[in-house]
């Protein structure tokens, strides 16, 4: 994914999966990143410890433009 230069260097991530029966630490990744229920959308800085995150939860977030 490249990094998208019209939104400053950002990128929107969204919780589109429940976390039941998740794995406890990818639970732990989607609360880093700021998301507590489904659907909520956070806006974050766009770095290589966000992305790690998100492709750690990939099944579990969406990220949006």
């Amino acid at each position: 994914m490249a990094k998208n230069e019209s939104n400053g260097g950002t990128v929107k991530v969204r919780l589109v999966k429940g976390l039941r029966g998740s794995q406890a630490k990818h639970r732990l990744s989607v609360k880093a990143l700021g998301l507590n229920k489904l659907n909520d959308v956070r806006e974050l800085k766009d770095s290589p410890q966000v992305r790690g995150l998100i492709n750690k939860v990939h099944y579990l977030v969406r990220v949006e433009e």
